[in-house]
């Protein structure tokens, strides 16, 4: 069967995207391959995928401008394709998510599906047409999928339904965020572009990516910036295109042990070059985000999870106590 392909004119990436490939030596490449893989509608098997997940990641951008990544969970079939063009998810921010406010009818949005014990993970990126108080729905604007690298195999261990505690707001870097972070192995990106009318309405929107590393792949300054590897992926730039059109970032750090989540948010770099990126083994870029806000949710997922096994990629690459 012959998949949907890109169905508007032009190529599915903005002038940011377009930037990071041309420094990035894939443009050309991605020329050829971007309105082949990106797909205006979502295809059967992301349809499915979608609907057998227990949670997925949400970007959107709040009343200040800042794009947040955060966690929408359920019961599989929460999230389900009545139709190949709209997604709708029964599930709405908890109370202390940055996004509680901000999933509203016109928002848009940035949705990750990502299964921890297969290391599937595929992408839709949208607008909210419809809201209630159970969840939204929305059309798909951009669908496609990415590679399993860089994910760490996990499986769930229980599902402890209740109350979460209350969320923590802060605008640093505490020394419970610090060590959280250095000792994440997986976190998520939401990044944001707001398109012209000369790149084409359906460019623009949220992005939330995956980034996963060995534990220490995340440093922790004393300045209040922290700062971790980009390496090698499907060559969209999709995160790093939106940086260089819009520095604004917000990461979410499960703790997937004990079900929490660490929200942070500020102003992001991305650096090319230079010593610094060097002495980091397999990166080809670093992001430095320097904080400006944090939230610190305890036991706000619905499940457990157990690290099973490592991303075997990871192997070539490195972490910030060896660099």
């Amino acid at each position: 069967m012959e998949l949907p392909a890109w169905p508007h004119a032009g190529l599915p990436f903005h002038t940011g995207e377009l930037a990071a490939q041309q420094r990035a030596g894939k443009r050309e490449r991605m020329a050829a391959a971007g309105a082949r893989v990106i797909r205006g509608e979502m295809p059967q098997q992301h349809r499915d995928f979608f609907a057998q997940l227990p949670f997925l990641l949400v970007g959107a951008v709040d009343a200040g401008g800042l794009p947040w990544a955060s966690v929408l969970a359920g019961a599989p079939g929460f999230a389900c394709s009545p139709a190949a063009t709209t997604l709708r998810i029964d599930a709405l921010p908890l109370p202390g998510d940055p996004l509680e406010q901000a999933l509203e009818h016109g928002t848009r949005v940035g949705l990750l599906g990502i299964e921890l014990a297969t290391r599937r993970r595929n992408r839709m990126n949208g607008i909210i047409v419809a809201r209630d108080q159970r969840g939204f729905t929305v059309e798909v604007e951009q669908s496609f999928g990415n590679c399993p690298r860089y994910i760490q195999l996990r499986e769930a261990t229980a599902a402890l339904p209740g109350t979460p505690m209350p969320a923590w707001h802060g605008t640093a870097l505490d020394d419970d965020a610090a060590a959280w972070l250095r000792a994440a192995d997986t976190l998520f990106i939401a990044t944001s572009h707001a398109a012209s009318p000369e790149e084409g309405e359906h460019t623009g929107g949220v992005d939330v990516s995956h980034r996963g590393g060995k534990p220490g792949f995340v440093r922790v300054d004393d300045d209040g910036t922290l700062t971790f590897p980009d390496f090698n992926g499907n060559n969209f730039f999709n995160t790093v295109g939106n940086l260089l059109e819009n520095p604004r970032a917000g990461l979410v750090v499960p703790d997937f042990a004990e079900g929490a989540l660490l929200h942070v948010g500020g102003h992001a770099e991305v650096i090319w070059d230079g010593a610094e990126l060097a002495a980091f083994a397999g990166a080809e870029r670093l992001v430095r985000l320097h904080v400006e806000r944090l939230a610190r949710r305890p036991s706000v997922l619905p499940m457990r999870w157990q690290l099973r096994e490592y991303s075997p990629v990871l192997a070539a690459t490195g972490a910030w106590p060896a660099a």
